[in-house]
This record gives structure tokens, sequence and C-alpha cells, in this order.
């Protein structure tokens, strides 16, 4: 290890190496601590981070880790912070404000090599977090803070932001700016008044001269601190290599500035010193309308379009009463029945449970919990209905977080690939500005100095990758109004192009209102029938659903060894006796007995069979319009009920519809394959129970939700049950966004050219060009807003 020139610039983070350098494997470093990550890297074979373009470390110089991050040890600060934790893994979320760029995400997402407790690790390009996986018999959550702050990412530790946060609005910084500059903007335009009027003639130049100087001074301001946040980002990319849309702006306000400095110290003219608190002021005023506008979708997003999630809450007297999730609070007591997702983290107040943390963890392993254990937010009930105490409160965009865990590697990849093309189009915009300056100055300086400013500042990308955000979050925002409730953006996108519909039969094309239900079979005991809706009120399931409101007067009893068996039925213990409610198959060895109309659960005590539960199918209101109005997308169905009522299906659907009844979860996951291979995109519709395989493997799956907690990591959308009708306008709405998103990219690419055409010529003024180039978004915005807000203004009529 030995001394480098001082300017030599610093392997890791591209900084001045300075008077106390090091060198370590012939590489300069500017410190110990950026020559401790390199070596950190090297040893894992990790170097390739260096290779990714505008891949730059962080300087770490006067970092010290010993004990910094011994807090976490601590029992209590470890579960505040963690996200979900068992014997095999632990998972936590961190913010980051350090990841900027793709260099930033490949290094993030190979922790795994720099220690070995570590499962996986997956960024949240756009909001800055790291989820990581890790095995806590292996490794600590303290050492994991740990391996973060010696490669320069130190996670911001606050167990407050485990609770839903509000979506922060542009800071007050920026309007403050925006104040100063329009302030500079308005009196230099009032000061410059004789020259655009040409008033300016008078012989006593001392007059203009002063006047001049006035307009100098009143810039600076502007200048310096209202465009600053341009200047630096401007200066973060070329530090990390990168070419970011700030930088032309920055070139062009300073060459204006300096040119305007030059002439007005030259006496040549007052210069355009209102140009350039113009391009200052209206580009932060664009900046400021956009982020406002993407805020606000993204909250939006997050907390009011809630998840058409109820739960069933216990009072005092342990009476059951049905509250949305907003309204959870710590200490209330809630029921989760069999087959129900568990919506925020407590402890269990019933003897034991199984619960399936597939959702959280992937793992198809149920785990046993015991009494007074913590349950965390996400995990599937596998047992009879349970008890817990509520410990947090609902982390509301923790459950978004799980909804859309696979779709975060599609929006990492999507914003990556949209900065590389700013980068693009930004190295294209500097060669058209200079090539039209050397064009112009031989036989026009002014146009010549023109064309070099404006260029730099009316062509802008932003509307063009920002045309599919805007149209994709206003339309989101629209169908949640229609309790339609899209899993991410880019569903729309290949909802668009579907062209096969499957529907479940049970809880799908059927309501649960209240019907006729009747025994057909041998009398029952009244202690059988307490049993029956015991068993039936531990379910999730429709059909069990209804059985417990046909049987609201019959007394409840103990079971014993209660399961739920996906596709089939219920199976429980009482005094010794089994007794199985469900399918034909399950309860009854195959042998169906066919009902007139409607649909059958059966039931089977102690291996005799005892007849069904007949059940008079009461299909959805609008039904048949619905499905007439899907014609061209060729509805099936695919049921686990009995075909009794085919001939009624058959209407509604029609003679050559693909109707197939008994079917397994497996065989209906089958099904849909086989669709696919016949290149058919098919949208799946269930109601999330049994029909999770089918819907994750459908193109888009469609969880229909009815009063229960029936939130399904397998849809792609959530449709309350009152606007099942709205299914047709679904699929049609998705392909207008299409069109609307067409059409904001025509106008936005009909605006950059014509906007260049002018400025290369020369014939745009700077101010004009900085008016035009925030209007070039707000026109894209408000093309996509007027046209969303007419198909709903359209839809509301009929």
């Amino acid at each position: 290890m030995s001394v480098a020139n001082h300017l030599t610039p610093c392997f890791h983070c591209g900084q001045s190496c300075g008077s106390h350098s090091v060198i370590w494997d012939k590489k300069n470093f500017c410190c110990e601590g950026c020559q401790s990550v390199y070596a950190i890297l090297e040893s894992n074979n990790l170097c390739q981070y260096y290779q990714i373009d505008g891949a730059k470390g962080i300087n770490l110089e006067e970092e010290k880790f010993s004990g910094r991050y011994a807090f976490l040890e601590e029992k209590e600060i470890e579960t505040e912070l963690l996200d979900f934790r068992n014997e095999e893994q632990a998972r936590v979320t961190f913010h980051l404000p350090q990841m900027h760029c793709s260099s930033c995400v490949w290094l993030l997402e190979h922790l795994y090599k720099l220690d070995s407790g570590i499962k996986e690790s997956r960024s949240d390009f756009l909001k800055k977090e790291l989820h990581i996986v890790y095995d806590p018999c292996t490794t600590s959550l303290r050492k994991v803070v740990e391996v973060l702050a010696k490669i320069g990412y130190a996670p911001a530790l606050n167990p407050e932001q485990k609770k839903d946060q509000k979506i922060l609005i542009p800071q007050r910084k920026r309007l403050y700016k925006i104040t100063v500059a329009g302030f500079c903007f308005a009196n230099i335009m009032m000061l410059s008044f004789p020259d655009y009027f040409n008033i300016g003639n008078s012989s006593d130049h001392r007059l203009e001269q002063i006047f001049s100087y006035l307009t100098l001074a009143l810039s600076l301001p502007a200048f310096i601190y209202s465009g600053s946040e341009f200047y630096i980002s401007a200066y973060r990319s070329l530090k990390a290599k990168y070419l970011n849309v700030d930088l032309p702006l920055t070139i062009s306000i300073w060459i204006t500035f300096a040119r305007s400095v030059w002439e007005v110290s030259q006496g040549i003219s007052a210069g355009y010193f209102d140009s350039m608190s113009g391009i200052i002021f209206f580009m932060l005023i664009g900046k400021y309308f956009q982020e406002r506008t993407m805020a606000h979708l993204h909250f939006e997003r997050t907390y009011k379009s809630y998840f058409p999630i109820s739960v069933s809450k216990l009072n005092d007297a342990g009476i059951e009463k049905c509250i949305p999730l907003s309204e959870i609070a710590v200490g209330d007591h809630l029921l989760i029945r069999s087959g129900e997702v568990i919506p925020a983290d407590g402890r269990l107040t019933d003897h034991s449970a199984t619960i399936d943390y597939s959702f959280v963890t992937g793992e198809q392993k149920p785990i046993r919990i015991l009494q007074g254990e913590l349950i965390y937010a996400g995990g599937k009930n596998q047992s009879s209905a349970i008890r817990i105490s509520v410990e947090k409160e609902v982390m509301q965009s923790y459950l978004t977080q799980l909804w859309n865990r696979e779709k975060t590697k599609d929006l990492n990849e999507r914003q990556l690939l949209l900065d590389r093309l700013g980068k693009y189009f930004t190295f294209f915009l500097l060669l058209l500005s200079f090539g039209g300056f050397i064009y112009w100055y031989p036989t026009d300086h002014a146009k010549a100095l023109n064309a070099l400013t404006t260029v730099l500042i009316v062509a802008c990308p932003c509307a063009l990758l920002l045309s599919v955000t805007f149209t994709n979050g206003f339309a989101m925002r629209q169908l949640a109004r229609l309790n339609i409730y899209v899993r991410h953006p880019n569903v729309l996108e290949k909802l668009s192009s579907i062209n096969q519909v499957v529907f479940d039969k049970t809880g799908t094309l059927t309501s649960n209102k209240q019907q006729i239900i009747e025994f057909r079979g041998i009398e029952l005991s009244p202690n059988i029938y307490s049993v029956v809706k015991s068993m039936a009120k531990q379910s999730a399931h429709p059909l069990s659903r209804k059985l417990t409101n046909y049987l609201t007067d019959i007394p409840e009893c103990d079971l014993r060894a209660f399961q739920e068996i996906p596709g089939k039925g219920l199976q429980a213990y009482s005094n010794g006796i089994v007794y199985r409610l469900g399918s034909s198959e399950f309860a009854n060895n195959g042998s169906e007995k066919e009902t007139e109309s409607g649909m059958a659960v059966y039931l089977n005590v102690n291996g005799k069979y005892m007849g069904y539960f007949h059940l008079e199918t009461q299909f959805r209101e609008g039904l048949n319009d619905v499905v007439g109005s899907l014609y061209h997308y060729h509805p099936a169905v695919l049921s686990g009920d009995t075909p009794a009522a085919r001939e009624t299906l058959k209407q509604i659907f029609g003679p050559k519809a693909s109707l197939n009844f008994n079917q397994s979860p497996e065989n209906k996951l089958n099904i849909i394959q086989h669709m696919q291979l016949e290149n058919k995109k098919v949208m799946m519709i269930g109601d999330g129970l049994n029909d999770s395989g089918a819907l994750m493997q459908s193109d888009i799956g469609v969880s229909i939700s009815e009063d229960i907690n029936n939130f399904s990591p397998a849809c792609d959308i959530i449709i309350e049950a009152g606007s099942f009708q709205k299914l047709p306008y679904l699929l049609h709405y998705a392909k207008y966004v299409q069109r609307i998103i067409i059409g904001s990219f025509i106008l936005s690419l009909i605006y950059n050219i014509f906007g260049v055409g002018l400025a290369l010529q020369g014939l745009l003024h700077p101010v004009y060009a900085a008016i035009l180039m925030p209007l070039s978004s707000i026109s894209i915005l408000l093309f996509t807003y007027i046209c969303i807000h007419m198909k709903q203004w359209k839809n509301n009529q009929n």
C-alpha cells in the first residue's frame, strides 16, 4: 500500500484522491473506506459492478461501523423492523436513499455473495426500497445492515416506516425557488419594457446601462438559488458518467446567462436575463406540477384504493361484525376463517392453528402456531376458524407489497429502460443543438445562439416517457372508483390482448345472497345439524357461508381436527365421529345424485352417506347481459360443482360454449394451460379460494369478492361483487386506454418534431421554449385526463 497522486480519481467513488490517498491492488483510492469496499467486492468476485455504465460507489471516509448497529440485536427493535420471521427465514424491507442507477440495483441484488446468510435481495428502484430475505440461523439483522453500510448503502432505520406513510408532496423549498424565480422574471420583464417596445432610443446610454446592471443583479437570485437543483442534478449525472435530461437545460441556462453578462459588460444590449429567469421559472413550475400529479396518483393507488376485504371482528360478547381493514385497531379480536388471509400481525388466542405462509415466503410448508405466539400478516389460515388479538396496525402498504411482489422486477427493468432512453435522447439532443449552432454561426450569430439554447430547452423526452404512466395512473383511479382494483399498470396492457374468458361457477356466476336451501336424505338429528353448522362456519367458501346463514338458529359445538381440502370439502371430528361435508366424490364415494336445478353439498357421517343440502342456484343479476357482451371472447365455464345447472348455463352461454364440471383445482390449471398452448390469451374469473392455481396460470386472473376476506395473491384484478356487471366495460376500457397511450405518443412526437424544427431554424425565443417544454407534459396530462374522464362520463350516462 502506498500514496497516490492527489489528482488521480478514486477507483471506487470517482472523487479526487487528495493528499491522503492509498494504492491497493494497483488501483487508486481516496480513503481506506473506499479501498475496503473494493476489497469486499473483489474478494466476492463482484468487481463486474465497476464495468456497469455509470457505476460509481459511495465515498465512505470517516465511516465507523463497530458498535454502530448494536441496537439491532435488541429483540423488541428487531421485531418492530421485521416484516416476517420464522425458524428458516426472516424478511425485512429497507429504504435506501442512495439507490440511483442500474449499477446500484445490480450490486444490491448480489448481496448473497457478501453474506451467505442472505438468501435473496430484491430492489424496488422506483421506491428506493430493498426487500431482503435472510436465514436467522446463519446471520442476523445487525450483520445484514452492516453489510449494506460497508458498501455504502446504509439503510434509513425508522420503525415508523413500517406504518402507512403519507406520500410527500414536493418540498416547500421548491415553492420558495419558484417564488424567487417568478419575482425576478416579472421585475426583469418590467425593467426591459423599453427594449421590448423600442422606447430605449434615448441618447442617455448611462441610464440604459444602469437598467442593464439592475436586471443583471435581479437575475442572480434566480440563476444561483432557483436554478440550483438543475445544476446539482446535471453535476451528479456527469460525475456518474450518465446523461440526464437536466444536463441540456443547465447548459442552456448557463449559456444564456454568460451571453447576457458579456453583452451587458460590453454595452451591446441588456442581455437575455428575462429569458434566463423565465426558463428557470417555467421549468420549475413544470417540474412541480409533474411531481404533484405523480404523487397524487401514487397516493390514490396506495391509500384510497383499498382492497375489497372485510374482516370479522368480535366484540366483548363474542358477537361477530364485519368491518373494513381501515377500521382495525391494536387490541381488536378478529375471527379468521379457514382459507382467509390474516390482515395484521396478532397473537393467537385459541389453542393452536396451522398457518400457510406461502403468500409471504413462497414455501408451501404449513407452520404450527400455538396459543400466545405471533402470527404475521399475509399468512393464510389452514385450520378451523381462529381468533387473534391484533398486535400491529394493518399495514395496507405491506399487503400491497405482497400482492405486487412478482411485479417488482418488471418495474425496475422498465424504469431502467426509460433511464437509458433518456440518456440517449440527451446525447442526441446535444448533437442537434451544437449542430444548429455550427450551421448558423458563420452567417447569423444571433440565430446560432438561439438554436444552441432553444433546442436544449424545447426538446424533452418527459412527455414521451410519462404518457404511459399518466394514462395508466388515471385509468386505475377511475376503475378503483368503480370498485375494480388493478394490481399494476402493466395489467391493463395485457388485458387489452385477452381473447378468451373463463368463469368459475360457485361464488362467481352465482350470488352469495340468501336463497332457498333444503336437506334431502335421511332425517338429521339436532346434534348433526349443530356439527354441520360448526363445520360450515369455519370455512370462507361461498357454499359454506350460505349453509351458515341457513342454520342461523342452530347452536354450535366443539370440533376436533378440522380440515378443509381445496376442491373437495370439509372434514372434522366431534365426539369421536368423523363428518364429511362437500362434493359427491368426497362425501358420497362419487355416487353423484343429480339435482333438478341448483347446487348440492353432500354429507357423510362416520362413513355413512346421509344425503345432501340442495341450494337453489341464484345466478348473479345481469349475468345474461354480461355473457352476451363477451360473445367475442368465447366465454367458457370451469366448475368444481356437479353439472346440475348445465342446461341453464347452455341457455346463457350458448350451445357451443365449453362447459366443464366436476373439475379439481389441478384440472382447471391444466385446461388453462391447454388453452394457452392454442395461442389464447386467457382471463380467468374466480372467487380466489379454490382457483388460485388457475388464476395464477392465466394471463389475467380476476377475483370476485363478496363480504369476506378474499384477498388472493394469485389474482391481477379484484372486483367487488356489486361491480360484476362491469366486466365487459373493463375489457373494453383496457383497449380504450391503449388507444389513448398511442394518441399521447403521437401528440408528444408531433410536439418534439415541431419544437425542435423551429429551434434549429433559430426562430424560437428562449423564453417561449421554456414555456413550451412544461406545456408538453401538461398537454399530455390534459389529453389523457380528458379522454379518461370523457369515457367515464359516457359510461355514467349509459
